[in-house]
């Protein structure tokens, strides 16, 4: 009882949300055109592209304006030059309605917010807090909630260190509370300081929860795999082809999916195996957000196989795999892991007699059904080597216990039975310790690899 009290303080609303009112949004974009910072994979168009396809996701959210702005450092407090800015500002003064401004970079400083804000009259959101708002509001369960209110916490801190700022200026009342010793920010720290640690506690005790269905799953033996890739790219649409779930529902939209969610499918073999479907990734998710999402994608390292699922219709594919990668790698994968991902280009349907340069990639239409069985065969042969397991023919007496055994402690395909001299074929999965185990109690049982 007293962990749900502190569950529900924690998953109480934010104050950080931007409320459910409507808002119309004008989309600003720096445009770095030259040095370090800009980006050779993309350009402007298809970056802004990606925001208004963001502001897209958010219920009564709308873009009423697009404007791209050359700058040579967006890190500085105005983001732009003087001349650059004195235009934008008269741009945005002059929309009508406007109730908000998106600046496409990672992340403003409290500082720059409030500076922009007071230009423009109107709030101004960046990735960050858009990102964050867009998983606020599709987080299902108590865990995604929880990763949600530990990413707001450096907001937060922010938006207190600006508070104080302002409240020394004004220099208003003593900077001690009630001749505490503390002063405000102090106290306000400390608040959020255990804020953080009760977050990190309760999302520790659902990862404790979450070994425990691990463990069982493994007695189990069901073989893991992790469908990932760039958000939007049909991971969800492409789980529910190969395994048939009619009660998976995809979404046309980016950040549908915050939950790891597990999904049993079969093999050609009939071998069953869990998909599981992963976070989307995105270009420039601030740090912070896949820091608070690394629990959530911890499960990948348990997983035997990865599929990297791409939509090689995108204009930037390569800079989204890109940014897969880099993501994978940060998670500190097992290199076997990483060295057999399966790449798998999606939606070929949209494109005329689509053939892959990539290696080893393999194209398919999830959509369609196109390219399904190969992926399957494909997902069989790496799941295999993966985890040891054998299919195998034996033959059996069946007044012997053999039978009943391989039932217990392998996969039993097919049963061809000859009555002819009280035999059978059986058709099995196994893996090496049971298979060890088997040839020892049984060293007369005919054994024929597949």
């Amino acid at each position: 009882e007293e962990d749900e009290a502190v569950l529900e303080e924690l998953l109480a609303p934010s104050p950080l949300a931007p409320g459910p009112g409507a808002q119309r949004v004008a989309i600003v974009h720096p445009a770095v055109k030259w040095g370090p910072q800009k980006s050779p994979l993309t350009t402007a168009e298809l970056q802004i592209a990606e925001a208004v396809a963001l502001v897209d996701t958010l219920q009564n959210w709308t873009v009423l304006d697009k404007i791209i702005i050359p700058t040579k450092n967006p890190k500085k407090k105005f983001v732009f030059g003087k001349g650059n800015f004195q235009v934008l500002t008269e741009k945005i003064k002059k929309l009508p309605h406007v109730t908000a401004v998106f600046l496409n970079v990672e992340r403003i400083s409290s500082l720059t917010k409030k500076e922009l804000e007071a230009a423009w009259g109107v709030q101004v959101f960046d990735r960050y807090t858009v990102v964050l708002h867009i998983f606020r509001c599709n987080a299902q369960t108590k865990e995604a909630k929880l990763q949600v209110a530990l990413a707001e916490i450096p907001l937060l801190r922010s938006n207190l260190k600006n508070e104080v700022s302002q409240r020394d200026q004004q220099r208003g009342g003593s900077r001690y509370i009630m001749g505490s010793g503390e002063t405000f920010l102090e106290t306000q720290n400390r608040v959020l300081k255990e804020r953080e640690l009760k977050i990190k506690n309760a999302l520790e005790k659902l990862r404790r929860k979450r070994d425990l269905l691990r463990t069982q799953r493994r007695k189990c033996e069901f073989p893991m795999v992790s469908v990932m890739g760039y958000t939007n790219c049909g991971k969800t649409t492409l789980i529910k082809a190969l395994t048939g779930e009619a009660g998976l529902q995809p979404r046309d939209q980016l950040f549908a999916t915050l939950d790891i969610t597990a999904h049993a499918g079969y093999l050609p073999s009939h071998m069953a195996v869990i998909y599981v479907d992963t976070i989307g990734f995105l270009t420039d998710l601030p740090h912070n957000l896949v820091e608070s999402f690394s629990a959530t994608l911890e499960e990948v390292a348990y997983s035997d196989l990865i599929v990297h699922v791409r939509d090689i219709t995108h204009p930037e594919t390569m800079l989204q795999k890109a940014t897969v990668l880099s993501v994978l790698r940060n998670l500190n994968l097992p290199s076997h892991l990483l060295d057999s991902v399966v790449e798998v280009h999606n939606k070929v349907d949209l494109i005329e007699r689509y053939k892959p340069t990539e290696e080893n990639a393999l194209a398919v239409s999830a959509l369609h059904g196109h390219g399904l069985e190969e992926l399957k065969q494909e997902i069989e042969k790496r799941i295999l080597i993966a985890t040891g397991k054998k299919i195998l023919t034996v033959n059996i007496n069946l007044e012997g216990p053999q039978l009943s055994w391989l039932y217990k402690e392998a996969t039993v395909q097919e049963v061809e039975v000859l009555p002819e001299d009280g035999t059978a074929r059986v058709k099995v999965i196994i893996g090496s310790s049971a298979f060890g185990r088997y040839r020892n109690l049984f060293p007369n049982s005919k054994i024929f690899m597949s």
